[in-house]
């Protein structure tokens, strides 16, 4: 499949897959027969030849499968690209080194920590750009800059999202949000992602992070969410803690009740932050 997808227009003929593969042409094409009988090939003959392509209709399926097998070659490449773009973006404030260590950093936190496979690349720019910003904002005098919150559950994957996707939502640019758990899951939970949508609540693209001390040095408001997640203690930092039922396992209509309820808590603290909620 990822020799098709390679290709120069997407199609091969069983033969140059058999060449390709160093097989017996019999081999692949009872493979390519198979993968054509599930739907995930078509078939073009053209004349005496047949061409074999990946359906459109299962090309994201077939891209996700094969991103996992291509990740590790893709490793250090990626990681280097990464590495010399958030250079650029941070110049000024780190020096090269700095960000390349943030960036392989951050990569095996997401790998190891949070178990994150698909989008790997993306989200590593994503995690580190992120944790050089706080650095950054932990950095600036007192009073400076936006207020920063950071809402912690242990997976990263349910209460502390709703709360950063609502705080996110109502605030805009006029806070600084951030979510992250000490044992991270490898998906954001969809239950959660549905309850959001019905109140007009975008969360697409976020991901389950690993709790670092650079995000908690920045925040200036760290709310755990009763879940017996412990943060770094630093001067200066408000705490607070929720107590909110975890919406493992529950029925929507509880998840409901569990969103308004961070939904009222956020609007409160956006007042003690003087920052207007729309």
């Amino acid at each position: 499949m990822s020799l098709i997808m390679d290709s120069d227009d997407g199609r091969v003929q069983v033969g140059g897959l058999a060449a390709q593969l160093e097989l017996r042409q019999p081999t692949v094409s009872h493979h390519v027969k198979a993968l054509f009988e599930e739907g995930l090939l078509e078939r073009e003959p053209e004349g005496r030849n047949v061409w074999y392509s990946i359906s459109p209709a299962q090309i994201d399926r077939v891209t996700d499968v094969l991103q996992d097998d291509r990740q590790s070659t893709l490793e250090d490449g990626v990681l280097e690209r990464i590495s010399k773009d958030l250079a650029v973006r941070f110049a000024g404030s780190f020096a090269a080194e700095t960000v390349d260590r943030y960036v392989r950093e951050s990569y095996a936190l997401l790998a190891e920590q949070a178990r994150i496979s698909r989008y790997l690349p993306s989200l590593t720019s994503r995690f580190a750009s992120d944790r050089l910003s706080a650095l950054s904002a932990a950095a600036l005098p007192a009073g400076r800059g936006v207020p920063e919150v950071l809402f912690v559950c242990v997976q990263n994957a349910g209460r502390s999202q709703m709360a950063a996707g609502i705080l996110r939502h109502l605030a805009g640019d006029s806070v600084s949000v951030r979510s992250a758990g000490s044992a991270p899951a490898s998906t954001v939970r969809s239950i959660i992602v549905a309850a959001l949508d019905e109140i007009g609540v975008p969360i697409g693209g976020e991901y389950p992070k690993p709790l670092t001390d650079d995000v908690v040095r920045a925040a200036d408001v760290i709310i755990t969410m009763g879940c017996g997640d412990a943060c770094p203690v630093y001067p200066g930092r408000r705490y607070l803690d929720w107590d909110l039922e975890d919406p493992v396992g529950l029925s929507l209509t509880r998840v409901r009740e569990i969103r308004d309820d961070i939904e009222a808590r956020v609007r409160e603290l956006l007042a003690t932050l003087n920052v207007n909620a729309s």
